[in-house]
């Protein structure tokens, strides 16, 4: 293969996890992690950042540019983070309260705060229990779990250690029946909603030069368990090929009616950045709308998803569920979003960092962190509940 298609194949790959066929001789398949090389005692990780530095410390420089880096020059990776940085909060005097209560509801699940974690591919990269770890974890701490087709394991098997509610996130394959049968299964598993990412697709400089790719056995496993029939005796390169073939990355709108006709979980859109595109989803019924840039994985340039969300909420009219996602790094974060629109976050990278860091522990670890924060800022500025955060806490510049 040729650096040419081997970059085309790249552009693909988010939407079947690192779906990149290799090139002859010249891939670099992402070590898995050990029980040896999970870090213990990240108790004293005080923040995102820290945990972030941990796992960099741990995971093969391949795998953690997987994680950290965004699309091409990395501008809205940045500004994903920058965008947050420069909204100010301007609380009242004397409104003090005693007690805060970070919980909230979304599409009628009661949470214990408005972090949800985002469907991220590929776990079993970052720890050896992968998403299962993190199934617990978010289970422990009461809030809803996000499960990427892609993750590592099946729906059965994720939902066979965690009670908590749990949305799926489908990539849509070409084969719409082995969709249907995946779906049917998710329904069965005790799924509570299905999630579509429509911005599919990455380009990240880090994983072009480190040839990046997922091992053989875990993307056979992968393809299995979502329903297709894999061939056997297949090379790394021609399952890499075959994983390309078997993804739609060009449906249109018309995905949400076959979903629909499929079935009778609320259908939420992830990708979202303008308005009109926000009344469209409404105008099609969808119970969610995930405001997201993908967290700035896929087309560089385009802007912070938190510069986008006042203009979407303020579009849908209450209509529909509005989260965010994409450079959540501080309880701060969380209140700004919340201010703006937003009836609950998602965070990837955090908690990932997290996972590789120290596992299950970790994970339920940045998530308090955060919540930490999130009431720390609550507090400030007089909100006793969710309900009370407003807009009038944010210094908007003239």
């Amino acid at each position: 293969m040729n650096r040419r298609e081997f970059s085309q194949a790249v552009a693909l790959g988010a939407s079947a996890l690192v779906a990149q066929a290799p090139a002859e001789d010249e891939s670099k398949a992402a070590e898995l992690p050990t029980k040896s090389a999970v870090k213990v005692g990240a108790a004293n990780a005080a923040c995102v950042a820290d945990y972030q530095q941990l796992a960099e410390a741990i995971l093969p420089s391949a795998t953690a540019n997987y994680v950290s880096h965004g699309s091409t020059d990395q501008q809205t990776l940045r500004e994903n983070v920058a965008a947050f940085q420069r909204i100010k909060l301007l609380p009242p005097l004397l409104h003090g309260v005693d007690k805060v209560d970070p919980s909230t509801t979304v599409l009628g699940q009661k949470i214990k705060l408005p972090v949800l974690l985002a469907p991220t591919a590929g776990q079993n990269l970052y720890h050896p229990d992968g998403i299962l770890a993190t199934a617990r974890a978010a289970a422990a701490v009461g809030t809803i779990l996000g499960v990427s087709s892609s993750c590592g394991h099946t729906p059965e098997q994720i939902a066979a250690v965690s009670t908590g509610p749990k949305w799926f996130q489908l990539y849509v394959p070409k084969d719409r029946n082995v969709g249907r049968r995946l779906i049917e299964r998710v329904e069965q598993a005790g799924f509570q909603a299905v999630i579509v990412t429509v911005d599919l697709g990455e380009r990240k400089d880090a994983d072009l030069r480190n040839r990046f790719s997922l091992p053989p056995d875990l993307l056979r496993n992968h393809l299995q368990g979502y329903g297709f029939q894999v061939p056997k005796n297949l090379s790394e390169a021609e399952l890499a090929a075959f994983n390309l073939r078997l993804w739609d990355t060009g449906f249109t709108w018309d995905i949400f009616a076959w979903l629909r006709s499929i079935t009778k979980l609320p259908l939420l859109i992830k990708g979202v950045l303008r308005a009109d595109d926000a009344k469209r989803a409404v105008d099609l019924g969808l119970q969610g709308i995930v405001v997201s840039n993908h967290g700035g994985r896929r087309l560089d340039g385009v802007p912070a998803s938190i510069d986008c969300l006042e203009k979407v909420a303020n579009a849908v009219e209450g209509r529909t569920t509005v989260l965010l996602d994409s450079g959540i790094r501080r309880g701060t974060d969380v209140f700004k979003a919340l201010a703006l629109g937003a009836q609950g976050v998602l965070i990837g990278r955090p908690y990932v960092w997290a996972l590789a860091a120290n596992g299950e522990a970790g994970v339920r670890h940045v998530l308090q962190l955060l919540e930490e924060e999130l009431i720390s800022a609550m507090h400030a500025c007089g909100c006793a509940s969710i309900a009370e955060i407003s807009p009038e806490v944010i210094l908007k510049n003239s």
